[in-house]
């Protein structure tokens, strides 16, 4: 398996996890950033392992320590996550650091045919509340309480968040592939009109309906990658959850395939905002900023993927990247127009 000493892993994994041998390791589809892996023992027993991508790794990402140190601090606290297992930083296992975590049986919604196929009309009613309402309880924790005070600085998160995205978007430029200017102009309009922070809180990062698991009645199971988890705004994924809850009029609603919540029932963005609204105490006026925010940072970690998918660094998951350049400047152009609205 690409990534994966397979007799050193399972030797470790036999030691910490309690796995029998011999392990079956298969790349799960879909992950383009991150390597995750299902793993079955001889028992049929199946667990997850995370690792960096191979390759091309950026100073400050891709951090497996600091992603296993958060799932154990929300796990004790009802917030829905996988149950981490066991972290290995030991390089001479499998070159770079690594956890394992328990798998989540459930459905992971990536398109419109999977969400027909998945859930009835009346249960897709209920997903966007329950996101909204799982993603307003990851926003209560308290991070000093939790033990995660100290993940990160506790003010400024969006203007640190716009300097960070922009020099990775600037270190991820693909030769042959200069881009408008769309996303450098758009970054300056971000930072001259950032609302007050109204509260520190665990920040997820890439809140969306497809790094959910889902159980049959449309609650919220596990909520999934959290590499970029740190503190700040929580609004901030207010805005990318309304980004990603694509309506079918919308122009970024098919951007990398056809987008689930446009099937019928799936509730409206407003509906989502509303049901958000009515857990926390937190003002959403300024809503229509942290959307404009959302798909700019949307654009820079598109960037990042593309760079990595043609450097090669995604460990046999080659799935065409060729419309990657125009998908970010439309992503730039949609985060324009909402700093209008």
């Amino acid at each position: 398996m690409t990534g994966i000493d397979e007799d050193r892993v399972t030797t470790w994994m036999s030691r910490h996890v309690a796995t029998r041998p011999p392990l079956h390791f298969e790349l799960i589809a879909g992950g383009r950033s991150n390597l995750t892996y299902q793993v079955r023992d001889a028992d049929d027993r199946t667990t997850v392992l995370r690792q960096p991508p191979l390759s091309h790794v950026l100073p400050t990402a891709h951090d497996m320590v600091r992603e296993y140190r958060i799932l154990s601090a929300l796990w004790p606290l009802g917030v829905p996550v996988a149950r981490p297992l066991a972290l290995c930083e030991d390089p001479s296992v499998n070159e770079r650091p690594f956890y394992v975590m328990e798998f989540v049986e459930g459905a992971i919604v990536r398109d419109r045919a999977q969400a027909e196929a998945t859930f009835d009309v009346t249960t897709r009613a209920r997903i966007g509340v329950n996101l909204a309402a799982a993603l307003a309880r990851l926003h209560e924790v308290d991070p000093e309480r939790a033990g995660l005070g100290d993940l990160a600085r506790h003010d400024g998160y969006v203007e640190r968040q716009i300097r960070r995205w922009r020099a990775q978007y600037e270190q991820m430029r693909v030769e042959g592939d200069a881009g408008d200017g769309t996303v450098e102009a758009v970054a300056d309009r971000l930072a001259r009109s950032i609302p007050r922070q109204q509260r520190v809180a665990v920040v997820h990062g890439d809140y969306r309906l497809d790094n959910t698991v889902l159980d049959e009645d449309g609650d919220v199971r596990a909520i999934l990658d959290w590499e970029i988890c740190t503190l700040g705004d929580p609004l901030a994924d207010v805005g990318l959850l309304l980004d990603y809850w694509a309506e079918p009029d919308d122009p970024t609603a098919a951007l990398l395939g056809s987008a689930p919540t446009t099937a019928d029932g799936f509730a409206k963005r407003d509906e989502v905002l509303a049901a958000y609204a009515a857990r926390t105490d937190l003002d959403v006026d300024a809503v229509a900023y942290y959307r404009a925010f959302g798909y700019w940072k949307l654009a820079c970690i598109l960037q990042g993927v593309y760079a990595r998918y043609r450097a090669g660094a995604t460990a046999g998951d080659q799935g065409s990247v060729e419309e990657f350049p125009a998908h970010i400047a439309l992503l730039a152009r949609r985060a324009d127009e909402m700093l209008e609205a």
